[in-house]
């Protein structure tokens, strides 16, 4: 009677472990994909802001065509949707790099960096990637620790039995982080104060569409596609935040 007794204890003992194990799991997959949620928002405020930012730039500097058609190129590839957030970043990565090369443009004209609808933009876009770097690192460490439980034993046998997976870091290879830096020096390739282009690391230049880690992805909203025949590439249909030129 006393082994029955044991028997029976040592059953409840590990079920209550496993609901415990099985709610921990749960828990933390839904702050996973809390997590992804808040880069999914930071993402938008910045795909919205860069067609103002685009017409700000054309309006000085309407030569630069092939930058700004690259920029807003690299814009609907990211916000075209991707089976997972590795793929997500990498495109958001190609849209960092349009970017900074923008920038580098603008160095050039000192009206257009004296525009104020053209500061307030770039300000709110410096806040919006400084954003999407500080809810990346609160994903990141989300994802590092479901992770490991769903590796780790006896948690793994719950997880399997839960259906819970493996989610996927958000991170831009180091590669696709870099930028162009723009520095004035007398020695550049066109002589005294023309702006030479160096590699520097740009914060926060990462993101992605909205994907759920370990369960079916999402996306974001489509980019509308222009109307009329031979349409402007640097024009873009949707209104974003900001004031346009």
């Amino acid at each position: 009677m006393i082994i029955v007794w044991i028997l029976l204890g040592l059953v409840v003992l590990l079920a209550v472990v496993g609901v415990v194990m099985y709610n921990g799991l749960i828990g933390l997959r839904n702050k996973v994909e809390e997590g992804w949620r808040q880069i999914d928002v930071e993402l938008k405020r910045r795909h919205d802001l860069i067609p103002n930012l685009v017409e700000t730039v054309k309006g000085y500097a309407a030569h630069e065509r092939g930058t700004l058609e690259e920029v807003m190129a690299a814009r609907s590839a990211a916000m075209s949707g991707a089976p997972t957030p590795a793929a997500a970043a990498q495109a958001e990565g190609q849209l960092s790099q349009a970017l900074g090369r923008l920038m580098a443009v603008a160095e050039a004209y000192p009206d257009l960096k004296a525009n104020q609808n053209f500061l307030a933009l770039q300000q709110e876009l410096t806040s919006t990637e400084d954003r999407i770097a500080s809810s990346r690192r609160y994903y990141n460490a989300l994802v590092r620790e479901l992770n490991t439980k769903v590796e780790s034993v006896p948690s793994n046998i719950v997880a399997n039995i839960a259906g819970v997976k493996r989610a996927e870091y958000f991170e831009t290879p180091a590669t696709e982080a870099v930028v162009p830096n723009v520095s004035f020096d007398g020695d550049g390739p066109g002589g005294a104060g023309t702006p030479a282009v160096s590699a520097s690391t740009q914060p926060g230049a990462v993101g992605g569409p909205s994907t759920q880690p370990g369960g079916a992805p999402g996306a974001l909203p489509q980019a509308q596609a222009p109307g009329g025949a031979q349409p402007d590439p640097t024009s873009d249909s949707q209104a974003g935040p900001g004031v346009s030129p």
